[in-house]
């Protein structure tokens, strides 16, 4: 169990001290015990205000987090269990319209048990005004982030928290759509938990309750960075290796167990690099690395293979990447690096094939500009479609191919040991592919 702290702590928790400004509350009249007349609900209101201190279970204003200004809104999980109603309704959508009208990133705290049912279906509906704001706020290409605080359950996790752009959540906290009573008996505890929530791939990092305000102003930082208007630049090659003399050398360079893989690149390539996790379908790839991160002061998204077979889960979360830094104006960088896209029954199951189309055209469709580098094996469309058109770079331990020499030559019915031939045939190595015209040029070490 996490600590629960109030809306206004959580806020003075995370933010610049003394640079919270509250914002004013839309005011609503409403009929003696609400829009449905449940008995005792004004009693129930004042009892929860004089507990709290608050009038309604949302706390809304702009505050400064590591020196960059923000829309912030913080739950009252005392005020009635942080639950949505009208009056929440109208703060929620005043504070999202401020953060559009002063280009304001929009950080929620989030602790709440759902909709409020002394308000019943008014209550519920508010999800549709908040899902609206959420729309408009992506639209105006402003970051939403969210903090999953203790509990974050019903109509709030499924709006404003999983609706963010970045999700982070701090441990132990509970996170699920359904809350703890309306479970079913048998349900697995953990995956109602941050760290569930994590490993299933809705939650970019549980973070530390005292590592989070270091984490929002990281992530506010890489996210108000300048961004280049042009491609960045790929990366200089990492291994001081020459180009392969023939298609097979090729192959065996950028199979050896010692070369860089993307986790090097990106080490030497970023001088802050903030990770995001998961599909928001169900899974995590460990094989693919994406976030943003920051390259001589401006702002770059990364998706990038890590050498092994990409998982579906993996094609979906460098998607999502895509899309994210492409509504925010950010480049984007792609390290390709796999023997191909995994073809196992678990990998079918989880829709491959739609999962490597929704990166291709995540990549097509992208307006921002994409600079991709190939550092190791580019096995096939499952490479292919991290690469970007007319601007894809290769590294000399690298090669791509229509398909594995091997299984070229077991297609082409030929001997096990026709494979090296095969590979010349293919003609992969990288200055082939430079030759081609699949690649723009081969990039060397420094110095």
């Amino acid at each position: 169990m996490t600590t629960r702290l109030s809306a206004r702590a959580a806020i003075a928790s995370v933010t610049d001290p003394g640079s919270f400004a509250e914002l004013p509350a839309p005011q609503r009249e409403s009929a003696p015990d609400g829009p449905l007349g449940w008995s005792g609900y004004d009693d129930s209101r004042e009892r929860a205000a004089a507990r709290t201190g608050e009038r309604e279970s949302v706390v809304t204003g702009t505050a400064l987090l590591g020196g960059r200004r923000a829309t912030v809104i913080s739950f009252e999980f005392g005020f009635l269990g942080g639950s949505l109603g009208e009056r929440t309704g109208d703060r929620l959508e005043a504070a999202y319209a401020h953060a559009r009208e002063h280009r304001l990133p929009l950080v929620s705290l989030i602790a709440t048990g759902g909709s409020r049912m002394q308000e019943g279906m008014l209550a519920l509906t508010q999800l549709q005004r908040v899902a609206r704001q959420c729309v408009l706020t992506r639209a105006a290409g402003l970051p939403q982030i969210a903090v999953l605080r203790d509990p974050t359950t019903g109509g709030g996790w499924a709006t404003l928290g999983a609706g963010a752009d970045v999700i982070l959540a701090l441990p132990g906290a509970q996170v699920g759509f359904a809350g703890s009573r309306v479970r079913p008996a048998d349900a697995d505890p953990a995956a109602y938990t941050a760290e569930g929530q994590y490993a299933a791939g809705h939650v970019d990092a549980v973070v530390p309750a005292a590592d989070m305000p270091a984490a929002l102003a990281d992530w506010l930082r890489v996210l108000a960075a300048p961004r280049a208007a042009e491609p960045v630049e790929p990366p200089a090659a990492l291994a001081d290796v020459t180009p392969p003399l023939t298609g097979w050398d090729a192959v065996r360079q950028a199979r050896h167990p010692g070369r860089p893989h993307a986790q090097a690149y990106l080490d030497a390539y970023f001088e802050l690099r903030l990770p995001l996790s998961g599909d928001r379908a169900g899974a995590t790839d460990p094989g693919m690395l994406c976030g943003f991160g920051l390259r001589e002061g401006r702002a770059v998204a990364y998706a990038a293979q890590c050498g092994t077979a990409t998982r579906p889960a993996g094609y979906r979360t460098a998607a999502r990447v895509i899309r994210l830094a492409d509504r925010l104006g950010i480049p984007v960088l792609t390290l390709v690096d796999t023997p191909g896209a995994a073809n196992d029954a678990a990998a079918e199951h989880a829709g491959a094939g739609a999962a490597i189309a929704d990166t291709f055209a995540a990549v097509a469709a992208a307006v921002v500009p994409v600079t991709t580098l190939l550092i190791g094996e580019g096995g096939s469309g499952g490479a292919l479609a991290l690469a970007a058109p007319g601007n894809t770079w290769v590294t000399p331990d690298s090669y791509f191919s229509v398909i594995a020499p091997e299984l070229a030559a077991a297609i082409l019915k030929r001997p096990a040991q026709d494979a090296p031939a095969t590979a010349d045939q293919l003609r992969i190595r990288p200055q082939d592919l430079v030759a081609l015209g699949v690649a723009r040029g081969v990039v060397h070490r420094k110095g």
